[in-house]
């Protein structure tokens, strides 16, 4: 299990670490160019039943942190989607891999 530190948020956000993988690329791409965004993610077992939504400022500190020390192979397909949400008025929504399940969070 990943986890995502987001500015001084007193609770870090745990995303697989497939899923972290994919959603780093499409972050760090959005801020490098400068632009703020929604990520949204769906809570997983064990948390509180819900959903929850950060606004993604590049002058907001970030820090990925990944169990596996290995990175993981990265599914164009997947970013692309993520991407495309990123890009939409919705913002950055945590969705399945094309063809796979819904990653934990």
């Amino acid at each position: 299990m990943g986890t995502l530190y987001y500015g001084d948020v007193a609770t870090p956000i745990e995303i697989e670490d497939r899923a972290l993988a994919h959603v780093k690329v499409v972050i760090a791409t959005k801020l490098r160019r400068g632009e703020s965004f929604t990520l949204s993610w769906t809570h997983g077992p064990g948390q509180e039943v819900g959903r929850s939504t950060v606004w993604l400022h590049p002058s907001i500190p970030l820090r990925f942190v990944f169990d596996d020390p290995e990175p993981a192979l990265l599914s164009r397909a997947w970013i692309e989607e993520l991407a495309n949400s990123a890009n939409s008025s919705g913002g950055l929504l945590l969705v399945p891999e094309p063809g796979g399940e819904v990653p934990k969070t």
